[in-house]
């Protein structure tokens, strides 16, 4: 699948970008893997990390400039799209700029890899906070994921296939909640509410979906991973069940409970034993092996099965031995 080919992946010094390139390194031989992103001391300690992998570029270069876009995107065969500012709070006092990112960033992409006319397949990674968006940052992917999935629809006759991979938290990436209490010298934990469920995979759970949904996209849909959610209180009990808890009230444009798939688009939703996937309404989905969904069906992190205490302080070793 990923085979001589050439890959560009936005956005891949982050945690995601990281462990995939990882991954793809061990497990394919790409023709070419670029890694294009704006922070030259990120890409140069990654680099150091593959000294003799002749096969590894990177590219300085920022989504909103879509002529570097359009000079990186030369010969590329498959983009992964993972570049996006986004931390939530942030994103209520500096919209515009979480805008010109997420939204102008994702529409640069978009026309420049279907100006390319080589490009296959490009995949958008997105969140559940584009599910009915409160919040600015979520507004913004869902107005990005909208954007990849109408590309189908303007690409002309090229081959070219647009679709979403949309998945919940993932333990232990930059800026999430578990490394934050991990680290933290309080002698309490703050939470904003003790009624907050979350959903949550394991970032090699993330690089796998991303892997699926390369193999399967036909383009316009959005695929979702199934994944199990967390209580905020049995997290920080796995944590440090010693440690008293205070509640601090919600974050700017924070959610109690996040959605992965809202009733309103269980019509046109299907799945198997691992995955949902919904289409686009004017698009016929045509994979075997998955069924239709109920048609009061919605997938939400309070509605969902919960990992035990045990089992999320066990899941937390085990990331932590792969983040050291």
């Amino acid at each position: 699948m990923l085979n001589n080919k050439k890959i560009l992946i936005t956005g891949g010094t982050g945690s995601f970008g990281k462990a995939l390139t990882k991954h793809i390194l061990k497990n394919f031989n790409p023709k070419k893997l670029i890694i294009f992103s704006r922070d030259e001391m990120k890409q140069f300690e990654m680099a150091n990390l593959y000294p003799n992998q002749k096969n590894l570029r990177f590219l300085i270069g920022d989504i909103r400039d879509k002529e570097r876009l359009k000079f990186a995107l030369r010969d590329v065969d498959i983009v992964i799209h993972a570049a996006a500012l986004k931390q939530v709070p942030t994103a209520e006092y500096n919209p515009i700029e979480y805008v010109k990112t997420n939204i102008i960033g994702a529409q640069n992409i978009l026309e420049a890899s279907i100006e390319s006319k080589k490009i296959s397949k490009v995949l958008a990674i997105s969140t559940d906070k584009a599910v009915s968006p409160i919040n600015l940052y979520g507004a913004t992917k869902l107005c990005s994921d909208k954007l990849f999935l109408s590309a189908n629809s303007i690409k002309g006759d090229q081959e070219i296939k647009f679709s979403v991979l949309r998945y919940g938290n993932v333990m232990m990436s930059r800026g999430s909640v578990i490394p934050k209490f991990l680290n933290s010298k309080d002698k309490k934990f703050q939470v904003t509410t003790k009624d907050m469920t979350r959903f949550s995979l394991t970032l090699d759970q993330s690089i796998e979906a991303a892997l699926y949904a390369l193999k399967k996209m036909q383009g316009g849909e959005i695929i979702i991973p199934k994944s199990n959610s967390y209580k905020i209180l049995d997290l920080v009990k796995a944590i440090d069940p010693n440690k008293k808890i205070e509640t601090i009230g919600k974050r700017p444009g924070e959610k109690i409970n996040e959605v992965l798939i809202p009733q309103t688009e269980s019509s046109n939703t299907y799945e198997n034993n691992n995955y949902y996937i919904v289409m686009s309404f004017d698009k016929k989905f045509e994979i075997n092996g998955f069924k239709k969904v109920d048609k009061n069906f919605s997938y939400t992190s309070d509605n969902n099965k919960f990992f035990s205490v045990n089992e999320i302080r066990e899941l937390i070793k085990d990331q932590q031995k792969k983040f050291q």
